[in-house]
């Protein structure tokens, strides 16, 4: 049918001859427990094929995407996917930057700036001419249209006064950028207390990276160095003893401008031998500076290295030039500062202020500032800064800020595809976020988003449940038509929750209150307002509150550094609080956030949470492998022996495109199966190892059950939701919350001895209701054992089964950060002003 998408014997992955009809322009939420197919369906097959049929009606042949295994598709449209993968890692990119609004508003001050006559200090505004042609409405983007030497003259005193453009106001440029950090903000500096012990000497081991031939080479250097610049090195005194230029020399180099101060009119010495020494803190530096490109060096590295606030700019990044210039008293660091619904307001009151030749330039620029910003505010990202670093996103922001351009692009006849677009999102604002999908819709789109939120599943036209278990139980269609048709149906366990037949179980009790907390004095980091929070210990806590109230400023900004910093000698400087008080009544901490836990393929669940080290093991000691002299090492693809030399044990060849993006293509030695032959002969109950990393987590716990150490992590990963995962799955392609379920099974895999405190960033991210209730049987276990749990978690299932809840609001950005409620989920619910309680007063 012409309003359909009609999908015939699916079979990929774990779906079983799925066939299927969608609604075209229609709000449809596809659903089922985690890992029953349902990203399969939406991103393998609909997305990539939708992708793959418009390039080839293009004439465009779309390397590396082959058409999905089933028999037919029709009434596909062209697709636009937004999923969790964060693409943007540049530290250079800002909220500003993606969204563009940032470009605007340098463009509203290159117009519109007033700035300080650097002769007589007086007022200079921007000179325009408005019947000027270069003008072109005040909406030109020419990065450069005033020259380096273009001046005009100020018109108190005369002086030449440089001409500004929107290059002036960028970071990323030269004519913007602060000199001192390059437009970063942030300084990487020597982490020195992990690099030398100040009670020792040079000669007793000082510097802890120097071996016994290393300090007497380097104290010959030094000494030679003292004997050029006229002072002695005495490699028998302690560091702290050491005086300023002696220090200097040590740690920066004879070359260094630290070292310089001391002996301006002495040249450094021109060879090591004659005392050119290059300084243990330069050296670091410069060996991190010249392996750009080798991430696991970079990363080693950076345990010795701090991040630091750059000391001219003050994390603005630009030069003192540029931040001189302001429109209505406010500089372009002062507007970026705002929360974006701040900043529309702004916007508004500037509309207001400026004079009709003013307003000539400025209105088309307003006009289009305020209708972006908006739209982000929209889609419930209001609380956010221009200024916040796309890094430092959640996949969840990164995906609404994605899904404020599609909205701005009005394109109609699209098949948008999206992943769970309410992670981090308060359930105050998911109707606003339904809002903005039904607006999508209503542009003649179909709208497909794979969602676990019940409210967004009411909300839609037509929902598909998949199921009805995960991994090689699910992969068929359960239930599909309106939410009222599946919420009558008994057989979908999506429908028992939508209906209220099942629900999340409230605990049998909740712990009591042992008299011992973690406290955080003074909390100001960001938008927090000089807070006192008391964390109790022996606990399950959740600490909740709208998007942006300022959770994880609290927890990961603060508390979660200074515990680092505090138990393992951590550089990153804790966010600005007075005192954290009660370290005493732990032993470690653990933090558990959703960053990925491998930047390559090869890193995989299987070994990154050390189950697949006895799996090996237990093929090495099989009587085939003993009979042919392999050990657990012949097992590996990471190293030589047993894997396939030809493509390393990765299974694929990476073919060079030139200009096109490299493309994958299967091993012809190993077929894909990244072993040699010698090796795939050896069996473990009729399965090769690479039989193996196709396995499921649950279909190997059933194999492995009599391998103790093998069985007792994979029965972890199948407990946190797991169980659906491949062995072999590589890390880079698991989402966020997968990520974080992995590095919660590794922990958990261990022994531990009770004080222990873990913090987790929304675990239930990705999860199905049904598979959520699992995971807090996972976490209350843990409280059991005497450890301390703390969950920054919008789920109220989460925040109603906690022993105690720490609720911070009222609302996001700068009307957020202050305490609005704190006790057990009953009190919550009571709590006048509570965006939370009103919720949770609706479920308890």
């Amino acid at each position: 049918m012409p309003n359909q998408i009609h999908i015939k014997n699916a079979r990929l992955h774990n779906l079983k001859n799925v066939t299927l009809s969608i609604p075209k322009n229609k709000l449809v939420v596809l659903t089922g427990l985690s890992g029953s197919g349902k990203s399969t369906l939406a991103f393998d097959i609909l997305n990539k094929e939708g992708q793959r049929q418009y390039m080839e009606s293009l004439g465009l042949v779309s390397y590396g995407v082959s058409k999905p295994p089933v028999d037919a598709i029709s009434g596909l449209s062209p697709s636009i996917s937004v999923d969790q993968h964060l693409t943007n890692h540049s530290p250079r990119s800002t909220v500003g930057t993606a969204t563009e609004v940032y470009t605007y508003l340098r463009l509203l001050y290159a117009r519109l700036g007033h700035r300080p006559c650097p002769a007589c200090g007086s007022d200079v505004p921007t000179v325009f001419d408005a019947s000027s042609a270069d003008w072109d409405n005040g909406l030109s983007m020419d990065e450069d249209a005033a020259g380096p030497d273009e001046t005009f003259p100020c018109p108190h005193c005369g002086a030449a006064i440089a001409e500004i453009d929107m290059a002036f106001f960028s970071f990323n440029k030269p004519a913007g950028a602060c000199p001192t950090c390059t437009g970063l903000g942030v300084m990487l500096q020597p982490n020195l207390g992990r690099l030398i012990d100040e009670e020792k000497s040079v000669a007793a081991g000082a510097v802890i990276a120097w071996d016994d031939f290393y300090i007497k080479h380097n104290t010959s250097v030094l000494q030679a160095a003292g004997k050029h610049y006229g002072f002695t090195f005495d490699p028998n005194l302690p560091v702290k003893g050491l005086g300023a230029a002696q220090r200097d020399l040590l740690l920066y180099g004879a070359a260094s401008p630290q070292f310089g101060r001391h002996f301006p009119n002495v040249a450094p010495p021109e060879t090591v031998s004659r005392g050119r020494f290059e300084g243990i803190a330069t050296n670091l530096l410069r060996r991190y500076a010249e392996r750009a490109d080798d991430a696991a060096y970079r990363a080693r590295l950076e345990e010795f290295l701090v991040t630091q606030t750059c000391p001219d700019c003050h994390g603005t990044r630009l030069r003192p030039e540029s931040r001189a210039v302001t429109i209505d008293g406010q500089n372009i660091v002062d507007v970026s500062r705002l929360p974006l619904a701040g900043l529309a307001g702004w916007l508004d009151e500037l509309t207001a202020i400026l004079s009709d030749d003013e307003m000539l330039i400025a209105g088309p620029i307003l006009e289009d500032l305020a209708e972006r910003t908006n739209r982000l505010v929209e889609v419930g990202v209001g609380y956010l800064t221009l200024e916040r670093s796309s890094p430092t996103l959640s996949a969840g922001e990164a995906q609404r800020l994605r899904l404020a351009a599609l909205l701005g692009s009005g394109l109609t006849g699209v098949l948008y595809v999206l992943d769970e677009p309410t992670i981090g999102l308060h359930q105050r604002d998911t109707h606003r976020l339904i809002g903005v999908l039904r607006r999508l819709r209503d542009l003649d789109n179909t709208v497909l988003v794979v969602e676990h939120d019940l409210e967004m599943m009411r909300a839609a036209d037509w929902l598909i449940d998949i199921g009805p278990g995960g991994g090689k139980h699910g992969g068929q269609i359960v239930a599909t038509g309106t939410p009222a048709d599946v919420a009558g149906l008994p057989g979908s366990v999506t429908g028992d929750f939508l209906a209220g037949r099942a629900g999340v179980p409230l605990p049998d009790r909740r712990h009591a209150l042992n008299g011992k907390a973690i406290v955080i004095r003074g909390a100001r980091q960001h938008n927090l307002r000089d807070l006192t929070v008391r964390l109790p210990l022996g606990m399950l806590v959740a600490i909740t509150g709208v998007s942006g109230s300022g959770k994880s400023s609290l927890v990961l900004d603060i508390l979660d550094r200074a515990a680092r910093r505090r138990f393992y000698g951590a550089g990153d400087e804790p966010g600005a609080h007075d005192a954290i008080e009660g370290w005493e009544h732990i032993d470690k901490v653990i933090t558990i956030d959703q960053s990925h836990i491998g930047r390559i393929p090869r890193s995989n669940a299987a070994t990154y949470s050390d189950a697949f080290t006895p799996i090996r093991k237990a093929f090495a000691a099989t009587p085939e492998a003993q009979q042919r002299g392999m050990t657990a090492r012949h097992f590996s693809f990471n190293v030589p022996g047993g894997r396939c030399e030809r493509c390393q044990g990765a299974g694929t060849l990476a073919v060079k495109m030139q200009l096109l993006p490299d493309v994958e293509v299967r091993c012809p030695a190993c077929r894909g199966r990244r072993f040699t032959r010698e090796t795939l002969a050896v069996r473990y109950r009729g399965h090769d190892i690479a039989q193996v990393l196709d396995l499921t987590v649950e279909e190997a716990l059933e194999l492995f059950r009599d391998v103790p150490a093998a069985a007792a992590r994979l029965q972890v990963m199948v407990d946190v939701g797991l169980g659906y995962l491949q062995l072999g799955q590589p890390a880079t392609t698991l989402s966020g919350g997968e990520a974080q379920r992995v590095k919660l099974a590794k922990e958990l895999g261990r022994r531990s001895g009770g004080r222990t405190l873990y913090l987790l960033d929304e675990p239930t991210t990705g999860l199905h209701p049904a598979d959520t209730a699992r995971l807090l049987d996972v976490l209350q276990r843990l409280v059991d054992a005497g450890n301390s749990v703390i969950v920054l978690e919008h789920n109220l299932d989460v925040v109603k089964t906690a022993d105690w809840v720490v609720d911070l609001g009222p609302e996001g950005g700068v009307d957020g950060g202050k305490l609005i409620a704190e006790g057990p989920p009953e009190q919550i619910a009571e709590s006048a002003g509570s965006h939370t309680g009103t919720y949770l007063k609706q479920m308890l």
